[in-house]
């Protein structure tokens, strides 16, 4: 079984594009496609993908708007932010509506590829020119969190424990740990204190 992928995007060009990149593909399964918000949302009704590549700027409601929705409704999907704009508040938006990662249309077949790879594992990817963005607009060594990972730092900081962190999100505490160890690894913190003391410094809480 090859990680289940599907897009949303609103040009054919773009679709086919990416589609014959992943053809070849033998670890990836394609799932088809959506050209607009609501067809998405009734294909998700019926089966789940692993991946979302999910277009910015869709003709009905914004793939920012969209990545929230899809994210509230079915938090095991990742989904990674799509777009021919390389502007920060883009990026920033979708990492902060739960996208894990970011690429931009003109990736190579291998950036797609190490994408999905990369979110599949529960991490966060950004084209080198997405991350080079962030990077020159003085978030240099402020990592990108997804809004997940904020809620749980947040609690953090506030002093709970992994097991009232699980109650108060309603997510299990093993994801709890996951998000945790997420945290100290891109705030590279080596325990709870230090991870506090590095958000602070990074206006992060």
């Amino acid at each position: 079984m090859g990680t289940k992928i599907f897009i949303v995007d609103d040009h054919y060009m773009v679709i086919e594009g990416i589609r014959s990149l992943l053809q070849s593909e033998k670890s990836v399964e394609w799932m088809g496609h959506a050209m607009n918000a609501a067809s998405c949302l009734a294909f998700l009704q019926q089966q789940l993908p692993d991946v979302i590549l999910m277009d910015i700027s869709m003709p009905d409601k914004s793939g920012i708007d969209l990545c929230r929705e899809v994210k509230e409704r079915y938090p095991s999907v990742f989904i990674i932010g799509l777009s021919t704009f390389n502007q920060q508040s883009f990026i920033q938006k979708m990492m902060d509506n739960g996208a894990s990662g970011y690429l931009l249309k003109n990736a190579t077949q291998e950036e797609l590829m190490e994408g999905i790879n990369t979110v599949m594992k529960g991490k966060t990817y950004l084209s080198g020119e997405a991350a080079q963005v962030l990077r020159k607009n003085g978030t240099g060594n402020t990592p990108v969190l997804t809004r997940r990972e904020k809620e749980v730092l947040e609690l953090i900081a506030e002093g709970m424990t992994n097991n009232e962190i699980a109650q108060k999100l309603f997510i299990s505490i093993t994801t709890v740990d996951t998000h945790r160890k997420n945290l100290l690894a891109k705030l590279e913190a080596k325990n709870t204190a230090s991870l506090i003391r590095m958000a602070a410094q990074m206006q992060l809480i």
